[in-house]
């Protein structure tokens, strides 16, 4: 990333946080005030995101760090796999056969009885707009404005 595509993200991301804190006030509903607190703090570790990544640039261009260049490949890397989760993050070990949703207690999905086993993982069911409410076009937005994913989902077994 060049850095005026870092101050372009950078913009665009503190923008849209001005605009969910500003949609906020309308909010009627604890689970429409927990999505945009939980928008609010994605955008808020992206904006991080960037800062870190343009802090090595400028460490990069002025020679002052040897490893600049790796760690900032490394920001680059993270930063391109980052996404905001609004509801459940799902955690799936194949190699145990177990989850864990939100960073919880890992459960085991592994069910057993007279017919055998079965393994039975919880699935991601996406919102619904009405669910989302005043907060569906603004994600849409964000989305399409910056390529940041943003999960809207919820864990359902």
């Amino acid at each position: 990333m060049t850095t005026v595509q870092n101050l372009t993200l950078y913009t665009r991301f503190a923008g849209f946080r001005l605009v969910v804190l500003a949609n906020c006030l309308a909010c009627d509903s604890d689970f429409s005030r927990q999505l945009h607190d939980r928008l609010i703090e994605g955008l808020d570790a992206a904006i991080a995101r960037i800062q870190a990544i343009a802090a090595l640039e400028r460490m990069l261009l002025a020679g002052e760090d040897e490893f600049a260049a790796y760690r900032l490949e490394g920001e680059i890397a993270i930063f391109a796999r980052f996404a905001i989760d609004l509801v459940d993050d799902l955690e799936i070990d194949c190699d145990t056969h177990e989850f864990r949703v939100n960073g919880g207690d890992w459960m085991n999905a592994w069910a057993v009885d007279d017919t055998g086993i079965d393994t039975n993982y919880p699935k991601l069911v996406a919102l619904i707009a009405d669910e989302l409410g005043s907060l569906a076009p603004i994600i849409e937005d964000i989305v399409r404005e910056t390529g940041m994913r943003i999960n809207a989902v919820r864990a359902t077994r």
